[in-house]
């Protein structure tokens, strides 16, 4: 199936994302009153035992070395909203330019990485896996590192969990989600 990479492009760039529901795979767009985002600036953190992974250098860190792989990895749970529609959609959008995988590696194995779509000044977090305990959370800080670097302004991961509070993720409303969203679409930034 052929898929309009701009028209999806442009759904993202309105805050919309797409998923498919768990029983059909049925895609479609979704939207949220409160938004949740991962800080860029002083507020994003991690936990101390975190630092010792990092210091330690287990992992080396990749970005689209292994695209398909990370998504994969991404799909591959009990119950995903990952179908296979849209991983042929996350695959387009990469050879399009748009998607990107962040990963880490032990050798010649992939670890874990983080899947997500980058659009001037925004990077949207699809999802994150790992096969290495740890791999995946030091792929979200390493990512976090490189946006920063390219100065990115938002993060958006959509949907607030757990695991994501422990880094500074915070939901905001939707209207201050727009206006941050607007900022980060007139810039310029690249993820490679």
């Amino acid at each position: 199936m052929q898929w309009d990479v701009n028209a999806i492009i442009a759904g993202y760039a309105q805050g919309y994302f797409l998923m498919a529901d768990t029983d059909q795979g049925q895609l479609d767009w979704y939207s949220s009153r409160e938004r949740t985002i991962m800080p860029l600036d002083q507020r994003f953190h991690y936990p101390r035992s975190l630092q010792r992974v990092l210091n330690q250098d287990r992992f080396r860190v990749a970005i689209n070395q292994d695209f398909s792989g990370v998504v994969k990895g991404c799909a591959n749970r009990d119950s995903t909203w990952i179908s296979n529609d849209l991983q042929q959609i996350y695959l387009a959008l990469h050879q399009a330019g748009w998607a990107h995988s962040f990963e880490t590696w032990q050798g010649d194995q992939l670890a874990g990485g983080v899947l997500g779509i980058a659009i001037a000044g925004l990077f949207i977090g699809e999802s994150m896996f790992y096969h290495v305990p740890e791999a995946s959370k030091v792929a979200l800080v390493k990512l976090v590192e490189y946006l920063r670097s390219r100065q990115f302004s938002l993060f958006d991961v959509q949907i607030n969990n757990p695991h994501l509070e422990r880094f500074g993720a915070c939901a905001i409303a939707d209207s201050e989600y727009q206006t941050l969203l607007d900022q980060a679409l007139r810039q310029n930034c690249g993820l490679n």
